[in-house]
């Protein structure tokens, strides 16, 4: 039986309903959640700032390295670790370009700020809906 991340990163792929919020520094409280584009590669999640590295989320998902996602309506406690890796990155395009092929705002995505701002997304813990 998979894993509950597996099968997690398997349903967030099939969806297009990413939002993020890295924690503010107290770690426990977030802003708003950011909607955004996310990818998959060798079983592993990717996402980009569109303004690169300049994005106020992404600053914050480096100075604080996690926070929380909603992804396939479920709510997720996240790591946030930046890729330096030209060969991954190249992938990641890759992705972007099959799973966003349609939208006019791939080319600007694929182009070298936002892939600057290249962030893996490690799940950490799933959190219950609060019904």
């Amino acid at each position: 039986m998979k894993d509950w991340q597996q099968q997690a990163i398997e349903k967030i792929t099939a969806t297009d309903d990413f939002h993020i919020a890295p924690f503010h520094p107290d770690k426990k409280t977030t802003g708003t959640l950011t909607w955004i584009w996310s990818v998959v590669v060798e079983g592993r999640i990717f996402v980009r700032a569109w303004n690169g590295t300049n994005g106020r989320w992404y600053q914050a998902a480096i100075a604080q390295h996690s926070g929380i996602i909603t992804a396939a309506g479920k709510r997720y406690q996240v790591e946030f670790n930046p890729v330096h890796s030209a060969k991954l990155n190249n992938d990641i395009d890759s992705a972007y370009e099959n799973k966003y092929r349609n939208s006019a705002y791939l080319k600007p995505m694929i182009s070298d700020g936002p892939k600057s701002s290249t962030v893996e997304v490690i799940l950490r813990a799933n959190i219950p809906n609060a019904d």
